[in-house]
């Protein structure tokens, strides 16, 4: 299970992070879009609760597949095939891609026969739940569909990133953004509202709501077709048996096992918040997709051009190599991660009320998902630095290790998560679901951090540590100066719109705390922000002649 394997692609970690980082970040604006507009337009209601327990099966697959874990285990082996394989590894991929096609169909086939157990494991039996059990089950039914082309498209963009190819299938998911908008714009005009009681599987707003999510799915899943095509690989179906597919299965046990730990504390997390208040669980799901949107920029695409640099390095012993690129991770995270962490903490409110009210009825829940935001954003830079040590299990073929650490990782968020309708006020339970849910992944990063000394030897804990105080302090510095400038502002705007008051706090706040950041970085001598500054300044030099002349 530990078997080192080479990975023989590699390409700059520049160009392949900054390709990857503009696709992510269209992807998560657009994604972000789309949730902003689902929001508004479903509102913190019980059809918005339901709807998103009902879309949550299709979305553990996104994380299985698309979120990187199951990816980051196939791309060895698919790059191993390449290398050793006469045909280059087109055999190999094809049997994979056959077997693996067929189990996802019968796992679709099988959980869309399951779809009221399903809604019940996430709902719970309680009579009281704020969402609808039998709309739930009926959204399933058009949602569940998803998990064929989730993996479909999973398995397409494996074969793509093995072969260097990274744009296609990190743009796909713009596509299904955009589909989504398109689907909501159609859902508005529909004429009518969704029947609660009883629900009606021919609603036609239903039908728009369920079959159209499905749709974005299917498209992009599919658009990734004509790139596996120019990547020189053709598939046609290729039954068999290949030995190193037993290998290959042992390792993506291990993921499911992974997969599967974590939802028992998203199955905890949802019953809570689906029988604490209306809206509660589309809350915490839309805060914690926003807060996923900066690591989405970086993390992700930092992730994506790491992972074969790593995987090659393991595989030749070059655990140097391995190590320089864990805190190069690390420390990059830091510094793009721990001014926005400490910026939402401060203006989490304003930015919920920004970008979530749209609609004057929405302004109480958007105010609570900024609020949910706040109390949860000091989990991002853990949450980032977690995936980044898993990653570095994977390049090592070691699939056990994480499973591991997310099994103690929810160990330790399941007791948290149930104390919290103990010890809070109903309305304030969703605040406690979130900063848990942050906590366990301090509790996950400290962890893999020990297990990684241990595998690795000295891994620049130290380097890392200094570098996360460093931009910490300067930070605080820029948001407290910010939140100055922001308070003496509160008698002018006082008589603005919500929205408008947000959106002002918000501009004025970016205006005064971005620029001393980046002065704080260089004051502290912060040198993962150099590149950044460099770049500023040549931008600077094109846009002033003289200055460039003088210099």
């Amino acid at each position: 299970m530990t078997q080192r394997i080479p990975v023989v692609r590699e390409r700059s970690l520049g160009r392949s992070t900054s390709l990857v980082a503009v696709a992510s970040l269209a992807s998560r604006l657009t994604g972000f879009v789309r949730q902003v507009v689902l929001f508004s337009v479903l509102g913190a209601t019980v059809l918005n609760d339901s709807y998103t327990v009902s879309n949550t099966l299709p979305n553990i697959v996104y994380e299985l597949l698309l979120g990187g874990v199951l990816t980051s285990v196939m791309i060895p082996l698919l790059v191993r095939a390449q290398s050793d394989d006469a045909d280059g590894g087109e055999a190999y991929t094809r049997r994979l891609l056959t077997l693996t096609t067929v189990a996802l169909l019968v796992a679709t086939v099988v959980a869309m026969a399951a779809a009221p157990l399903l809604t019940r494991l996430y709902l719970g039996s309680q009579e009281s739940t704020t969402a609808n059990p039998e709309l739930a089950t009926a959204l399933a039914y058009l949602l569940l569909p998803q998990i064929f082309f989730y993996g479909l498209g999973a398995l397409l963009g494996a074969v793509l990133n093995s072969r260097g190819g990274f744009g296609a299938f990190a743009w796909a998911p713009v596509l299904n953004n955009v589909v989504m908008l398109l689907v909501l714009g159609v859902y508005v005009l529909v004429p009518g509202e969704i029947s609660l009681d009883p629900v009606r599987m021919g609603d036609a707003k239903l039908l728009v709501l369920g079959l159209g999510t499905t749709l974005g799915i299917v498209v992009q899943a599919l658009v990734l077709l004509p790139a596996v095509r120019r990547s020189g690989f053709r598939y046609r179906p290729l039954w068999g048996w290949d030995p190193r597919l037993t290998a290959a299965g042992g390792l993506v046990m291990w993921v499911v096992a992974y997969v599967l730990i974590g939802q028992a504390g998203y199955i905890i997390t949802s019953r809570v918040a689906s029988s604490s208040d209306a809206g509660a669980f589309s809350i915490y799901s839309n805060a914690w997709l926003l807060l996923q949107v900066p690591y989405g920029v970086l993390g992700v695409s930092l992730l994506t051009a790491l992972m074969p640099r790593m995987s090659r390095a393991a595989a030749e012993g070059r655990t140097a190599d391995v190590v320089s690129d864990l805190s190069l991770g690390s420390r990059l995270s830091a510094v793009f991660l721990v001014p926005i962490s400490v910026l939402l903490t401060a203006f989490g409110t304003p930015v919920g009320v920004a970008l979530f009210g749209l609609r004057s009825a929405n302004l109480d829940g958007a105010s609570l998902l900024g609020t949910t935001l706040a109390v949860s954003a000091f989990g991002l830079l853990p949450y980032a630095i977690t995936m980044l040590q898993l990653r570095v299990f994977y390049a090592l073929t070691d699939s056990r290790t994480p499973t591991l650490i997310q099994l103690f990782t929810v160990v330790v968020k399941i007791p948290l998560l149930l104390l919290c309708p103990v010890l809070l006020p109903q309305g304030d339970v969703v605040l406690g679901l979130a900063a848990a849910n942050s906590f366990s992944f301090v509790a996950g990063a400290v962890l893999g951090q020990v297990l990684l000394r241990r595998k690795l030897g000295r891994i620049f804990t130290g380097e890392v540590l200094s570098t996360v105080g460093r931009t910490l302090a300067a930070a605080l510095v820029a948001v407290l100066i910010a939140y100055g400038a922001v308070t003496l502002l509160t008698g002018p705007l006082g008589g603005l719109a919500p929205l408008t008051q947000a959106w002002t706090r918000l501009a004025v706040t970016l205006v005064v705390a971005l620029p001393l950041t980046i002065v704080g970085l260089r004051l502290a001598r912060v040198r993962e922000v150099d590149p950044l500054v460099r770049r500023l300044e040549r931008l600077v030099d094109r846009l002033n002649p003289r200055r460039s002349t003088r210099r």
